[in-house]
């Protein structure tokens, strides 16, 4: 099968993808700059330090919210790099415009960036929360995903949380999406609080060669939240690749 590379979101690293390291144990599992204990970089210089840490051979990218925005960008540059693209709570514009209803609320935003301002451990647990907004969880169940899921030892850094929030605010990749020919999975969770399952939906159609598979009762991340048939919806599909 393809070799397996997966990226994740703003704020967090690749502990967030534990339940997937045990499914998935032959893939690659990539810090973003200045997350995870990674090296800081300014934002213009992520993708090239993304892309020489991908595998010789063309690989699947699985990309989570600002790491499917990378995704799309990596497949556009490198082409000959990219087998596929998982794109998982993804959206091509992160903020909503005039011309682009499917994006994040400014109150979404300005909850990000004063994450960033203030610097605040609690800042960022409110962002989990709302990651995990949409999802019928117990108590007990969403404690046990925060405290495994998040890498407590490498806490993201300052300049990482503002080159995330960076990109996050500038890229718009719409006039991009139907020139990638790769084949693509988009997964969404139709509760999603963060990006609406409607920048999805979007996403699907737009892409040349896209299935979807839209999660019920899910929210922002349905890799944490409903693991087994994310874990399987993914097996499969890489299968057939």
């Amino acid at each position: 099968m393809k070799p397996l590379v997966f990226l994740h979101g703003w704020a967090q690293s690749k502990q967030i993808w534990f339940q997937q390291m045990e499914t998935f144990n032959d893939a690659q599992y990539i810090n973003l700059p200045g997350h995870g204990g990674a090296a800081d970089l300014a934002a213009d210089a992520w993708l090239e330090a993304i892309a020489e840490q991908l595998p010789q051979e063309p690989c699947l990218l699985v990309g989570w919210s600002l790491g499917g925005m990378l995704a799309m960008q990596l497949a556009g540059l490198y082409p000959e790099r990219v087998a596929g693209l998982v794109l998982v709570s993804t959206t091509p514009r992160f903020r909503k415009a005039e011309q682009w209803p499917f994006g994040s609320s400014e109150a979404v935003f300005d909850g990000f960036r004063q994450a960033v301002e203030s610097g605040s451990p609690k800042a960022l647990n409110r962002f989990f929360t709302l990651m995990l907004h949409g999802d019928e969880l117990e108590r007990s169940a969403y404690n046990r995903l925060a405290k495994a899921a998040v890498d407590r030892d490498n806490r993201v850094s300052e300049k990482g949380l503002k080159g995330g929030l960076e990109l996050l605010q500038q890229l718009d990749l719409r006039d991009s999406v139907n020139k990638i020919k790769h084949p693509a999975l988009v997964i969404h969770g139709e509760s999603d609080a963060v990006v609406p399952a409607a920048a999805g939906g979007w996403l699907a159609e737009t892409l040349p060669a896209a299935r979807k598979a839209m999660l019920p009762v899910c929210g922002h991340a349905p890799f944490l939240t409903q693991a087994e048939t994310f874990n399987q919806t993914l097996q499969t599909w890489r299968q057939q690749q």
